[in-house]
């Protein structure tokens, strides 16, 4: 037989020619690999028969999803590449309600009004959220002055709902840039004062600096002096007339620092003057359209020549529990100066410290009672200083203190009547 036709008759029978295979050593090898290869064959056919079995029975088990595929048919991902759950969006606006208890959150705790006319009233309200999870409570809203008052605020506010507090300011009496507290008081432990703002600056056609003549006198200088400044804020030059006083206790004299632009008001007081504090207008008309008449109080404050602050002391309740210091203050407000000497005190145990901190005008009395510090009942204890001013050769200053509680009384036992004998026997 040719090669050729050798070569043919071993591909029509399957197998390969030995001739290329050096391991199949004739025709006896090649029926051997024959053998082998139909038996790994069949083992390979069971294999993949029984997988696609059990795959079978496991996808009948799984649930399916909406779309009708076995849910979790895909492997899972590393938890490096899963995609994680992303927190749900808050909405503007809203507040989270997780935090226990009452809890108070203001959109802004500071308005700032910008500038506006002197006189205006400015509003606002105060817009603030309930962020807890109780009810929040608003007790009082106070405000530092007349001048800035507060409307009806919300005085409950349900957990994520708002409330309002209203507030207005008058700016009759103010100049330049302005500044105004208002204390909240709530229910929100962590929180429970709240200090709001309100500033802005106050413009003026004319403004006048300080906008009060307010003088101190006393009975050995009954005449004082003090000295205001007045500014055109316009364009236009500004005049004005010669100052007039309501009150004779004051007097008044103009002068110009800068024509049509500056000036300087003088007051000052003109004695006798009344006992008391006295109080005065000077009026003054103007050239300008938007402040026809300037009005401007003056105050005279009458003090005493030798001023003691606080003018008696007031203790605890006896005895002391505690060593207690006190510090008494004399001023000098006469016009010539004051000697102090000799501090004492009527009581047992108590230290005296007397200092000059500007001389023959300023001094401190220090005074240390001791723990255990106790008056008598209808004992009268007083400090006393020697002074070189012949109105007020001893300054005294009084010391109070409350009684020692009474006892509490034990409750009285209850006492039964006396039985007749017969009685008392029985029982």
């Amino acid at each position: 037989m040719s090669k050729k036709h050798q070569k043919h008759r071993y591909r029509n029978q399957g197998h390969a020619d030995p001739r290329l295979n050096p391991s199949v050593p004739g025709r006896s090898g090649v029926k051997g690999g024959k053998k082998s290869r139909t038996k790994g064959m069949l083992l390979v056919a069971l294999v993949v028969m029984a997988g696609i079995v059990v795959y079978a029975l496991n996808a009948s088990k799984r649930p399916k999803d909406d779309s009708g595929s076995v849910a979790g048919s895909n492997p899972p991902l590393p938890t490096a590449f899963a995609p994680q759950p992303q927190p749900p969006l808050a909405l503007a606006g809203t507040a989270s309600t997780n935090v226990s208890g009452a809890r108070i959150q203001f959109a802004t705790t500071t308005y700032d009004f910008g500038k506006v006319n002197g006189g205006e009233v400015v509003k606002y309200a105060y817009v603030f959220t309930n962020v807890g999870n109780a009810l929040l409570e608003i007790s009082n809203v106070q405000t530092t002055c007349g001048c800035t008052t507060a409307g009806d605020w919300s005085r409950k506010v349900e957990p994520g709902k708002t409330g309002s507090i209203p507030i207005e300011f008058n700016s009759a009496n103010f100049s330049g840039q302005v500044g105004k507290s208002i204390t909240v008081t709530c229910n929100d432990t962590s929180q429970p004062v709240v200090a709001l703002q309100i500033q802005g600056t106050i413009w003026r056609s004319i403004d006048v600096t300080p906008q009060y003549a307010i003088l101190f006198v006393t009975s050995e200088s009954p005449t004082n002096a003090t000295t205001l400044r007045i500014v055109n804020n316009v364009d236009q030059p500004l005049t004005l007339s010669a100052p007039e006083s309501a009150n004779p206790a004051f007097a008044a004299e103009l002068k110009t620092n800068q024509p049509g632009r500056e000036f300087e008001l003088i007051v000052r007081t003109v004695p006798p003057l009344p006992p008391g504090n006295v109080s005065g207008v000077i009026s003054l008309k103007t050239s300008s359209t938007n402040t026809p008449t300037l009005s401007i109080t003056a105050i005279a404050n009458m003090q005493p020549v030798v001023m003691v602050q606080p003018y008696q002391i007031t203790l605890l309740a006896a005895p002391l529990v505690s060593p207690t210091i006190s510090t008494i203050s004399i001023r000098n407000n006469g016009t010539n100066t004051l000697a102090l000497s000799e501090p004492a005190v009527n009581a047992k145990g108590v230290d005296l410290q007397l200092k000059e901190l500007q001389p023959g005008r300023f001094f401190t009395l220090t005074v240390t009672f001791p723990a255990g510090f106790e008056m008598a009942q209808g004992e009268k204890v007083e400090l006393s200083l020697k002074s070189n001013h012949p109105q007020f050769q001893v300054i005294k200053v009084p010391v109070l203190q409350p009684s020692r509680p009474a006892p509490t009384a034990a409750p009285d036992q209850v006492v039964r009547p006396a039985l007749p004998q017969a009685d008392a026997q029985s029982k």
